[in-house]
């Protein structure tokens, strides 16, 4: 992985290995940047996705492995009250899917076309990602906790 911040913004490849969130979530630390919003492309070997299903109150996940393109992912970055980090990531990726009955999530490369989003918990690079940190200018956006979906939201 290398960045660069230019003027208010910080610029990041990411390279093969390299696991996007926990990576995101570093440079954050490192940079003391109390909140920020991100945006990016990429190529990945795999992936975990999350659906909220509301009438369940949980969260399914998916697992994808194989050439996904990260089509795009769009995120934040807020601290709770206590100062610690959390990510709110959406992503999305497109692959070869094998048609069949055991299709269920994996990549092939002998299959249909198809798409794959939702809340990305972790993602790790295959070839390379390019993604751009904007941290909040003139203020910072913090996390409140939402007992319904147990996940967090934007406190202002």
């Amino acid at each position: 992985m290398d960045y660069r911040k230019i003027g208010e913004n910080y610029y990041i490849r990411m390279d093969r290995g390299d696991e996007i969130i926990t990576n995101l979530l570093k440079i954050c630390e490192q940079e003391s940047i109390p909140s920020a919003v991100f945006s990016g492309i990429g190529g990945c070997q795999n992936a975990e996705l999350q659906v909220f299903i509301p009438e369940k109150g949980c969260f399914e996940t998916e697992h994808l492995e194989g050439m996904l393109e990260l089509v795009s992912i769009n995120g934040n970055v807020v601290r709770d009250g206590e100062g610690q980090l959390f990510h709110h990531t959406h992503a999305l990726f497109s692959f070869k899917q094998k048609i069949g009955s055991d299709a269920a999530a994996s990549a092939h490369p002998d299959g249909r076309q198809t798409v794959a989003g939702g809340h990305l918990k972790a993602t790790t690079v295959l070839y390379t990602a390019e993604i751009e940190l904007r941290p909040t200018v003139g203020g910072a956006i913090r996390r409140k906790y939402d007992p319904e979906t147990g996940t967090g939201f934007w406190d202002f």
